[in-house]
């Protein structure tokens, strides 16, 4: 009987062809490694196409936040070579209550990061808001955005063009030290990245069950943006937009003293929002549309089934912020996006083996972290 087809020997192979996976290729093309990437689609079209295309840098914490800061200049330099969209727009968190904005100024005093506090007409100024509730809010100037749409798929040409090899359509089914096992054959390598996202637990379900890695699933949607008064163009925005229920979700915010007093606002307000587990943002892609959402539900499988209600409320707290009635967002696409989720960890590297190394971003910032984390594995495992 024949043995496994040898695919090749390279330095450093990547399973996983999303942001994380690419992200570890560039690090090793950065080094000078012969790299290799395996992914079981044609194309990427998970959690790293499904997103905002939002870096929130300044809303991180701890070693969130260094990687954070490393994948911004690495976005920025990438959006260059790769010729997509990524610039240093910042964000504007638009306040609704005072609890919102006085967590925004006890933010801004603790002096982690570069925040500009705003009044109402300072937010509108710099972003087409109108809620009526406004009082307030923040510019992070570290924020920086890119399209979704088209940063995967424009990195993965651009790493194939400097000499990375990619082999797509196929399945990655065993690592061992020295060697990748796929669907098409073995790839020999001393080191070995596996980015497979929330399907760890179909490679390695063990290392799935200790750290309790779940998907989450969000509803997200794209609308066309509302069209600026006059009604000759639609509006435009350039800084990425969170809101007070952004403020719950980021780490940067857990130590405002006010933040408690917060929660029990949107608990006595508005539970519905938090039932759904929503954090209302939305960026704006280069054709004006907007990306809106999203909301979070977490488990090992879920159910199919899209649940309306929850985009209702989307677009009805989305109008609300916006100022405009909700018949004026035609929703374009809807979707379901996915990532792994673990409690108490952002992050989960482990070596199982020798020379290989399991990496997923176990909560909802693999854009805004990924080449920072990258870094520091490659740095590790290559080393």
């Amino acid at each position: 009987m024949l043995g496994p087809m040898r695919l090749g020997a390279f330095d450093l192979v990547v399973a996983g062809a999303g942001i994380v996976g690419l992200a570890h290729a560039a690090e090793g093309l950065r080094r000078g490694l012969r790299v290799a990437v395996v992914e079981r689609d044609a194309f990427a079209r998970g959690a790293s196409v499904r997103n905002f295309g939002h870096g929130c840098v300044t809303g991180q914490a701890g070693e969130a936040l260094g990687y954070a800061k490393v994948a911004r200049e690495r976005w920025l330099e990438l959006g260059r070579l790769a010729g997509f969209y990524a610039e240093p727009t910042g964000t504007v968190v638009a306040a609704r209550s005072a609890e919102e904005l006085a967590v925004l100024r006890e933010f801004a005093a603790a002096g982690v990061a570069p925040v500009e506090v705003l009044d109402a007409d300072g937010v509108r100024a710099r972003v087409p808001v109108r809620a009526k509730a406004l009082v307030g809010g923040a510019f992070l100037p570290w924020d920086v955005r890119v399209n979704p749409r088209e940063a995967v798929g424009a990195i993965a040409r651009w790493l194939a063009a400097e000499g990375v090899t990619f082999f797509w359509r196929t399945a990655a089914l065993e690592a061992a030290p020295g060697v990748l096992r796929t669907a098409r054959g073995e790839l020999a390598a001393p080191a070995i990245v596996l980015a497979t996202g929330h399907d760890l637990d179909r490679l390695y379900p063990e290392i799935a069950e200790r750290a309790e890695v779940r998907r989450c699933v969000l509803q997200m949607l794209r609308v066309a943006a509302p069209l600026a008064p006059g009604g000759l163009a639609v509006e435009r925005f350039g800084p990425g937009v969170l809101t007070g229920l952004s403020l719950l979700r980021y780490a940067g915010f857990a130590d405002c003293p006010s933040l408690p007093a917060l929660r029990a606002r949107f608990e006595a307000e508005r539970p519905d929002l938090l039932a759904v587990d929503m954090n209302l943002m939305f960026t704006q892609l280069p054709d004006g549309d907007l990306l809106i959402g999203d909301t979070h539900e977490r488990a090992v499988t879920h159910h199919p089934f899209h649940d309306e209600r929850v985009d209702d409320l989307l677009l009805a707290e989305t109008a609300d912020l916006l100022g405009v009635p909700v018949a004026e967002l035609a929703v374009r696409e809807r979707w379901r996006g996915c990532y792994a989720t673990a409690p108490d960890r952002e992050f989960l590297v482990e070596s199982p083996l020798a020379g290989v190394r399991v990496v997923a971003v176990t909560t909802g910032i693999g854009m805004t972290t990924c080449h920072g984390l990258a870094a520091q594995v490659v740095a590790d495992l290559c080393a």
